[in-house]
């Protein structure tokens, strides 16, 4: 049964990417227990969980996940000639794993949803500021080296600080652990400083490889 801080019987998506909340993850699906978890979920109008593989593949099983993650909705599906989808799943709200249910039809858990109530830090508006310097660095710097699309910036950061956190983390500046780390960390102020220093790493990496060093 579904409170308003529990859901007792969760589809989940484990995968080797982060989903935040408010962000958009695209999704091929064809492996044949998630082509079953699409349907139930379109079927039913079911929310599905999204949480990071720690160790394994995305295929086959007998992975171990964190059991942090993202509460998400199928936004737009579509269905291909021979069974697989392609989905764009939006993210909603952090989720804390209890229990895995079972692994057939597809993956299922009980969850509980992660308190995201606390208000902004004195600091948090400087932080978004810092945040948003950072973000944008990094993208001029990977358009140097070719790894970013020629001409395309990514979206004007929120204003909101807890909006523009989630909003930066999504944009894939970040490997799956360090978004992970992000999505972990609770507290606004904490998750801008958090990924205020890992842009900062990452912007040091890639004037480096600019450089030609």
């Amino acid at each position: 049964m579904n409170t308003p801080d529990a859901i007792g019987d969760l589809p989940m998506f484990p995968l080797g990417s982060v989903l935040f909340p408010g962000g958009v993850l695209p999704l091929h699906v064809f492996e044949p227990r998630y082509r079953a978890l699409t349907g139930y979920c379109l079927e039913r109008e079911s929310p599905l969980g999204v949480v990071l593989i720690e160790r394994g593949s995305e295929v086959g099983g007998g992975d171990v996940r964190f059991p942090v993650g993202t509460l998400g909705r199928i936004g737009r599906s579509v269905a291909l000639p021979d069974g697989r989808w392609m989905l764009a799943v939006v993210g909603e709200r952090r989720i804390r794993i209890e229990d895995w249910l079972g692994e057939e039809p597809f993956p299922r858990a009980r969850a509980s949803f992660v308190d995201d109530t606390t208000p902004p830090g004195p600091g948090a508006s400087r932080a978004r500021d810092i945040v948003s310097e950072r973000a944008r660095a990094a993208i001029h710097l990977l358009a140097r080296l070719g790894e970013w699309p020629p001409g395309d910036a990514a979206a004007p950061v929120a204003a909101d600080p807890a909006e523009a956190a989630w909003q930066v983390a999504g944009f894939g500046l970040l490997g799956p652990a360090d978004s992970q780390r992000v999505l972990e960390t609770d507290g606004v102020e904490a998750r801008l400083d958090l990924l205020a220093s890992l842009l900062a790493e990452q912007v040091d990496v890639l004037a480096l490889r600019a450089a030609g060093r």
